[in-house]
């Protein structure tokens, strides 16, 4: 995506790594909309803490930083054996997968990894292949949302009002987006429309970071309180939801995001609104066979009981804004019922959730 940034514009990928040096650059997603700066990551653990505290978030982006970690794991590797370098690659997988449980693109990113550098015959051909193959996954996520939103433009048409739910765009991936690259896509064939941004409380993905994207593409938008989409889908101003996703259960078509997704899905059921969720192929759990078993991430209560805001004078500051005797539940994702989705916008096509498993082979799915 281009972004304008200090008087001029220039195209960024949300993460991108320095194999010379073995950084990590990431966009400090913390720091937007008010900043734009680019952090350089040095080691795979502070990769990790990059992907816990939320520097990077987004299924895709953090994937793909899950990957580069990977490999800066590997060419952190300083022994000579193969067996102590697969028993360091152990420790490297296990930190980063635990960094986000919720979300499944960067334990399906790291896990094809493992498979990859198996060719090796060395440690050094090893680490050549990680990464060669970090650098494949995250080429793929950006081909993935490109063709996401050339199937899903189709469904907005000349003056949709659409709603989104927190951040599935450019910065939640390595390019382009999956909820955005329809509107993206129906942008670029000179279609007029209006996007809700939901202001995705707690941290406000939607308000700070959804509503720059689409202010820096030129698309109309206004952010709405969570809690106003219901009055006006009631009131008939909203046409169409589209949404992105941590974790879609490829057998049962559920699916898991920011918390309030579950909510969105009710309402537009409620009043007969397409609902509509858009994935790459790497956000695809095959394995689990039930929402209820999703690990679901409990966040800070300081989240709920406050929030992260600029000053007047552009300094960051943390303000309370809860009662302060009070404690904060503060779980992160949600699980929406196949049943509320009216379709699955895939690079490969749309389908229903339930079609997700008959469709696996073209989705991805190896085994």
């Amino acid at each position: 995506m281009n972004v304008k940034a200090r008087g001029r514009s220039r195209h960024y990928r949300t993460v991108s790594f320095d194999a010379r040096r073995n950084e990590v650059l990431l966009i400090e997603q913390r720091l937007l909309p008010h900043e734009f700066k680019i952090v350089r990551i040095s080691e795979y653990k502070k990769t990790a803490r990059a992907i816990t505290d939320m520097i990077v978030r987004g299924a895709g982006a953090i994937g793909a930083t899950a990957a580069y970690g990977f490999a800066q794991g590997a060419l952190d590797f300083k022994g000579r054996t193969l067996a102590q370098f697969e028993k360091h690659m152990t420790r490297v997988f296990q930190t980063l997968a635990a960094a986000r449980p919720t979300a499944v693109d960067p334990v399906n990113a790291m896990t094809d990894l493992q498979r990859q550098i198996t060719a090796g015959a060395s440690v050094e051909e090893r680490q050549r292949l990680a990464v060669s193959g970090a650098e494949k996954f995250a080429d793929e996520d950006v081909a993935h949302c490109e063709a996401i939103g050339k199937h899903g433009a189709k469904l907005i048409k000349n003056g949709m009002r659409v709603l989104t739910h927190c951040n599935a765009g450019w910065l939640a991936f390595v390019d382009y987006g999956t909820a955005t690259a329809p509107m993206y896509a129906a942008q670029a064939k000179g279609r007029k429309f209006h996007v809700f941004c939901d202001e995705t409380r707690p941290r406000a993905q939607g308000a700070s970071l959804t509503a720059w994207e689409l202010a820096q593409q030129g698309v109309a938008h206004e952010v709405i309180a969570d809690n106003a989409a219901g009055h006006l889908m009631q009131r008939g101003e909203i046409d169409l939801v589209i949404v992105g996703s941590d974790r879609t259960l490829g057998r049962t078509g559920e699916v898991t995001n920011k918390i309030g997704t579950y909510t969105k899905a009710v309402l537009a059921k409620r009043h007969k609104i397409p609902f509509y969720v858009a994935i790459p192929e790497s956000t695809i759990d095959w394995d689990l066979k039930s929402g209820l078993d999703i690990p679901i991430e409990d966040r800070s209560e300081d989240e709920v009981l406050g929030a992260w805001g600029n000053t007047e004078k552009g300094k960051r500051e943390y303000v309370r804004i809860a009662n302060p005797s009070s404690g904060a539940c503060n779980p992160g994702f949600d699980v929406t019922p196949s049943e509320l989705i009216t379709g699955i916008i895939t690079p490969v096509g749309i389908f229903k959730p339930c079609e997700l498993w008959r469709e696996r082979r073209r989705l991805g799915w190896t085994q």
